[in-house]
């Protein structure tokens, strides 16, 4: 069994607090998942209804030659930065080791997911097969208010929408401690709706709404 397979076979019934949920974030050299190149990761472990304690994990991957220099403006690692990250196995390696058995989670999951697996694949490694993504959550949980013309849609929109601050937006270790905080919010809402293990928290992911329940 590879180190991704544990948790959702002998954990989705889990209580959403007693959970260990790590929330995963991806800079790549561009928009298209099947092709452009992970330049760095990082990820943020929740736990117990807070962030747990620690630095989380981030690394930048090596690269041959930089990405270009309008996406280097997006996400500010320079072309010294790439040259001098880690070796991809041992940063997809370390990543690996944080995210244990847990479950991954991010905002737009399959793009992230897409890009970790074929990272990972080159280098040999297994990738998680079943994400949490936190943009069909988060409407689900949150839908359309009389009040409201539109649902949010963007990650920034969220984080605006509860307040949450990003200084290193675009960062892959500060987008992620940001999207955990948004985790917090919607676990504590998918809780409070009855939504209570997390089996019942992917089966809302899945439906795109949740119906206390359902089978």
């Amino acid at each position: 069994m590879h180190p991704f397979a544990g948790w959702f076979g002998n954990r989705r019934s889990s209580g959403v607090r007693a959970a260990r949920w790590v929330v995963i974030d991806c800079e790549t050299s561009g928009l298209d998942p099947a092709r452009d190149r992970l330049l760095s990761v990082g990820a943020v472990s929740v736990r117990a209804g807070r962030i747990e304690a620690g630095p989380g994990y981030g690394a930048v991957l090596r690269q041959q030659s930089p990405s270009d220099a309008a996406n280097i403006l997006i996400h500010g690692i320079g072309g010294e930065a790439q040259a001098l990250g880690l070796a991809a196995r041992q940063a997809l390696e370390g990543l690996g080791a944080f995210l244990g058995d847990s479950v991954p989670v991010a905002f737009h999951a399959p793009f992230d997911a897409q890009v970790l697996h074929r990272a990972m694949k080159a280098v040999k490694l297994e990738s998680p097969r079943r994400w949490l993504d936190l943009a069909r959550v988060a409407p689900a949980l949150f839908p359309k208010s009389p009040s409201s013309r539109t649902v949010p849609r963007a990650l920034d929109d969220w984080l605006e929408k509860f307040e949450i601050e990003c200084d290193a937006r675009h960062d892959a270790l500060g987008d992620a401690y940001a999207t955990a905080q948004l985790l917090l919010v919607l676990l504590a809402e998918a809780e409070r709706q009855g939504a209570g293990t997390v089996d019942e928290v992917l089966r809302l992911e899945r439906s795109g709404r949740w119906l206390p329940g359902a089978g």
